[in-house]
């Protein structure tokens, strides 16, 4: 199998990456939060429509829940896809997935920074390569307690894992939405340069 050589026909991969997009711009952060009575998520912390910004309102069933339906859209823009048109066109929809999550045209281009939906994507392409990649993510939270470090390191794992143990189009996919990872982190990697980024669990102030 060649890299750039996908076995999807142009309207195939067209249909897979609207699909993605419109299910992963769904913005369930915020629907979550304004639901449970914790305000518009957009005020408060980073602003991001996210699972991670959602916990810093307090509000745990918002926030586990934002992470359960953010995951799954990326798992269902990917499955539907593969099913639809087949394996390469599930890999367009997850980078549609992604990229409708990271800036979705409802919110004026600007949601959630990808982690749940990432973990989404990956469960539904290589479910061995998610949980290594969790596990990865979960250690560095658990040492650095910084959600953003955490996903920029994932981001930079995930992309080997992916070349080791899948195929080269995913290996293609996890190095494309890496770099979305870094585009949706550049205030948090100033934040992580100047010591100044929050921890995760602490409550925070109107963004």
């Amino acid at each position: 199998m060649h890299l750039f050589d996908f076995s999807v026909t142009l309207k195939g991969a067209g249909l897979s990456l609207l699909l993605g997009y419109l299910l992963g711009s769904v913005p369930f952060g915020l629907l979550f939060s304004a639901a449970f009575g914790a305000g518009d998520i957009r005020r408060i912390g980073s602003g991001s429509t996210g699972a991670t910004n959602v916990l810093r309102t307090g509000n745990y069933a918002a926030a586990a829940l934002t992470l359960l339906f953010d995951a799954a859209k990326g798992a269902i823009a990917v499955g539907l896809a593969r099913y639809a048109f087949g394996p390469d066109a599930g890999l367009i929809a997850g980078f549609g997935a992604f990229a409708g999550h990271l800036f979705p045209v409802w919110l004026g281009f600007r949601g959630g920074k990808g982690i749940a939906v990432s973990l989404g994507i990956l469960l539904a392409i290589n479910w061995p390569i998610a949980l290594l990649s969790l596990a990865t993510w979960g250690v560095m939270l658990a040492l650095f307690r910084i959600s953003s470090l955490s996903a920029l390191v994932v981001a930079i794992a995930a992309p080997v894992y992916m070349w080791l143990w899948s195929t080269p189009h995913a290996a293609l996919l996890a190095v494309l939405l890496a770099v979305l990872v870094f585009i949706a982190h550049r205030a948090n990697i100033a934040r992580l340069l100047n010591g100044t980024e929050p921890r995760v669990g602490a409550k925070s102030a109107a963004a």
